[in-house]
């Protein structure tokens, strides 16, 4: 997501995936100063990925990690921003997905998003 919330890349898959594996597909290429997610997202591969780009990994710890990272409470704060889809939820057919199939959904998602972005 760019600042202000307006998604900027998304990626469908399936229920059963981990959050963590598709972060790469979801960075790659993209420039950034700072890539924000929550502890799912904690993994060293991941952290090392987002230093290779320079920028900075505001993630928190996973409770169980030895080797704890500092953390940038301040703008981990603003989170909010890309974890709660606030701004595509307010689509209703996004946050109730009606739709049978993932090509389906997908476009709906891509729509909103445009719509979004042309605001």
């Amino acid at each position: 997501m760019r600042g202000l919330g307006a998604p900027v890349r998304f990626l469908l898959t399936g229920g059963q995936r981990g959050d963590c594996p598709q972060a790469y597909t979801l960075i790659d290429g993209l420039p950034a100063e700072a890539v924000m997610a929550d502890a799912a997202y904690d993994a060293d591969p991941l952290r090392n990925a987002i230093a290779a780009k320079g920028a900075v990994a505001v993630i928190p710890n996973n409770p169980s990690r030895a080797r704890k990272y500092p953390l940038d409470r301040h703008l981990y704060a603003q989170r909010h921003l890309i974890e709660c889809f606030a701004k595509l939820k307010q689509f209703r057919r996004v946050a109730t997905r009606y739709e049978k199939t993932a090509r389906n959904y997908l476009a709906v998602v891509t729509l909103a998003a445009i719509v979004l972005w042309v605001r």
